[in-house]
């Protein structure tokens, strides 16, 4: 008889790399090939598809968790600002992130353009991009704009390889990274259908694996789970189906996930690693390259915090479309402490909530948040208060 399902041992796997601080997988992905290079980037998103296609790993750095002590990264930053800048600069100066080639800033905040700063001031002989995206969504003004960024970043990293990145090399790793997302997809689609057999906090271990993992092989490894997770019957409870936003820049607590879950609420969706899901469909692979990316950006992705909304009355539209197409019956609002998008846009998102009779509730945490009772026990009345309101 086997002792561990597959299920099991694949969770496993995802929660050693999610442990890893040193980036074993990296350097281990680095030295099976002499001169391989790897860039690491920050959360939200960022066109992995460039340095896919300059033969590179991406590689997602999201803070040190609960587990990093922070010593040199508080004399970087003010206590008043969110944690993951802070971890962040910790894990560079104690050479968890050596073996990084270079890294990249998505437009997130100004804490995060100051990071990126910071970084070449500290790690002068790496290379250091912040990562801007328009915030006209006009394919002449903001799409031109996106178009040169991203010219900018190809023709860096061909330098860093040592010859340009094609377009027939962008048009292949598109598609690579096409199929990762519709993996993604159907296993956002399956935990929303069957939330007891695939839990959130093993969904968001095997998200996390794809921060580490080229591409190719953690479509395999999202396939592999669903397929695993269905295999192994669960029982099935009476929970409270949520949408949890908020958490898309500094990272939950793998504990906070779980203390939400076991509260008695299923997470039917959320804003976890959005670099993944940015892009709401297949970007064509079979023209140019950059256009198409740019495209797919201003036109087809998601619309959260971390995205300006040009429009005010486009306010909440995906959020509520993410509450009907998951059958959701509430929404958890679980953000950073300090961080501006996602509180900024807390308030006219609750608004939106309101008027259209969706229960919510909200709470702050960071990454090392280590009292979990007040969050179950919040998340647990909440998903009570649901239950008892569906019911009368």
């Amino acid at each position: 008889m086997e002792i561990n399902p597959p299920v099991i041992r694949i969770v496993e796997r995802c929660q050693a790399l999610f442990e890893d601080l040193d980036l074993t997988a990296v350097k281990a992905w680095k030295a099976a090939v002499p001169g391989r290079k790897a860039i690491g980037y920050m959360p939200v998103y960022v066109p992995r598809e460039l340095v896919h296609a300059a033969g590179m790993l991406p590689v997602g750095i999201l803070g040190g968790g609960d587990s990093l002590e922070v010593i040199q990264g508080d004399a970087y930053y003010q206590s008043y600002i969110c944690r993951i800048p802070r971890s962040t600069i910790e894990l560079g100066l104690t050479g968890r992130l050596d073996c990084l080639d270079g890294m990249m800033f998505p437009s997130i905040c100004d804490v995060i353009r100051n990071l990126s700063g910071m970084w070449q001031i500290l790690f002068k002989d790496k290379y250091v991009k912040y990562f801007d995206v328009p915030q006209n969504y006009d394919d002449a003004i903001g799409g031109r704009f996106y178009v040169h960024e991203l010219e900018i970043l190809r023709d860096d990293l061909g330098r860093m390889r040592g010859a340009p990145v094609t377009d027939a090399e962008l048009n292949t790793s598109i598609a690579v990274y096409n199929e990762n997302r519709r993996a993604i997809a159907e296993l956002y689609a399956y935990r929303a259908a069957k939330p007891w057999q695939a839990p959130t906090a093993e969904v968001y271990l095997v998200l996390r694996a794809g921060m580490l993992l080229p591409p190719e092989e953690h479509t395999l490894l999202v396939r592999e789970y669903i397929a695993a997770a269905d295999a192994l019957a669960r029982p099935k409870r009476d929970n409270a189906r949520v949408v949890l936003t908020g958490g898309f820049c500094e990272q939950p607590p793998l504990g906070l996930i779980k203390s939400i879950e076991m509260a008695g609420c299923y997470i039917v969706d959320d804003d976890f690693m959005l670099v993944t899901r940015w892009l709401l469909d297949d970007v064509p692979a079979d023209g140019n390259p950059l256009e198409e990316l740019s495209k797919a950006f201003l036109h087809r992705s998601a619309s959260t915090a971390a995205k300006y909304d040009a429009r005010r009355e486009d306010k909440g539209v995906f959020l509520l479309n993410q509450i009907r197409t998951r059958g959701a019956e509430g929404v958890i609002f679980a953000a950073p402490s300090f961080c501006d998008p996602a509180l900024l846009e807390r308030p006219m998102l609750q608004d939106v909530l309101t008027q259209h009779t969706v229960p919510h509730t909200a709470f702050k945490y960071s990454e090392n948040t280590g009292q979990m009772a007040p969050i179950r026990e919040q998340a647990g009345t909440f998903a009570d208060s649901i239950k008892l309101w569906s019911a009368a």
